[in-house]
């Protein structure tokens, strides 16, 4: 089999990458850097420039499966620029796929698209699987809706469209695990706002175990790709801080702090979704960090 992957060379990519070849799956990946084209005989780059609508259709020979993964950062000042470049790096880029496959013969039969939690409202109390029909009326929100809404207009070239909704990844690569842990590490770490906002978290391992097992299993539809045990942010920062051997001696940082700070970018940190993963479970797949300890050690 040969995939082509957007987003390749990120923290998640990079794990999906490895685990392709593994299973001696063949790579063709999507990059707007050339200086990051290489072409070896089981990954081999391809460029593009979504912002221009340029694209190398070479890059869907012999394709079956698209793994896309492509998105700006939101761990960024959400400026008003900004966020439209969170927008468009998703969606303008799933268009270009999309209008790039129309234009050749092809053998894709299946796309596989990272998507966020960030879809559910913030709450204490709601417990969010696939078929809720409760959507953030924030940014997250927006963005998510026009993600997923971008991704599933695969289905009309007939292309089966799988989407997984991510929560917070945790990797000691990069991403949110050291920015939480850094602080602890020096003796500044805090718990946000009350702490007992949900935080539902996916060691990478698993995360890109999952994409691959939607990918070999034929799995179409949403999926949470989230472990079974979300956590309190008050929980998930004393477990690091008793993995470094470090104390939470600093008081709790209010919400209005950060606002000043981060601007509206701060529910990032406030947010509160606990989100189910029964569905991926019920298909046989199996997380090998289950719980958050477990996750942890792991990491430090």
């Amino acid at each position: 089999m040969k995939v082509l992957i957007t987003g390749a060379t990120g923290l998640i990519g990079q794990e999906i990458v490895r685990l392709c070849h593994q299973s001696k799956i063949d790579v063709h990946y999507l990059t707007t850097s050339k200086s990051k084209l290489t072409s070896e005989k089981n990954y081999k780059g391809f460029y593009w420039n979504p912002s221009v609508g340029e694209m190398d259709s070479s890059c869907f020979e012999d394709v079956e499966v698209i793994i896309n993964l492509v998105g700006a950062t939101v761990a960024k000042r959400w400026t008003k620029k900004y966020k439209q470049e969170i927008i468009d790096s998703r969606v303008d880029t799933a268009s270009l796929i999309l209008e790039s496959l129309k234009k050749v013969k092809h053998s894709v039969r299946h796309i596989v698209s990272a998507s966020a939690i960030g879809i559910y409202p913030d709450s204490f109390q709601n417990y969010y699987m696939e078929d809720s029909s409760m959507e953030d009326p924030g940014f997250l929100g927006e963005v998510v809706k026009k993600w997923e809404t971008a991704v599933e207009e695969f289905k009309t070239l007939n292309i089966e469209v799988s989407l997984l909704r991510i929560g917070l990844v945790l990797s000691n690569k990069g991403g949110a695990f050291p920015k939480i842990a850094n602080p602890i590490k020096q003796g500044i770490g805090a718990v946000f706002g009350s702490g007992k906002q949900w935080q539902s978290w996916i060691h990478v391992e698993d995360l890109a175990k999952m994409f691959m097992y939607v990918v070999e299993e034929e799995l179409a539809g949403l999926y949470n790709a989230v472990a079974p045990n979300s956590v309190s942010n008050q929980k998930l920062t004393h477990v690091i801080a008793d993995h470094l051997d470090k104390k939470i001696v600093l008081p709790n940082v209010p919400k209005f702090m950060m606002k000043l700070v981060l601007g509206e970018m701060h529910v990032l940190l406030f947010s509160s979704q606990r989100v189910c993963s029964d569905k991926i479970l019920e298909t046989g797949f199996r997380f090998k960090y289950d719980n958050i300890t477990q996750a942890i050690e792991d990491l430090v």
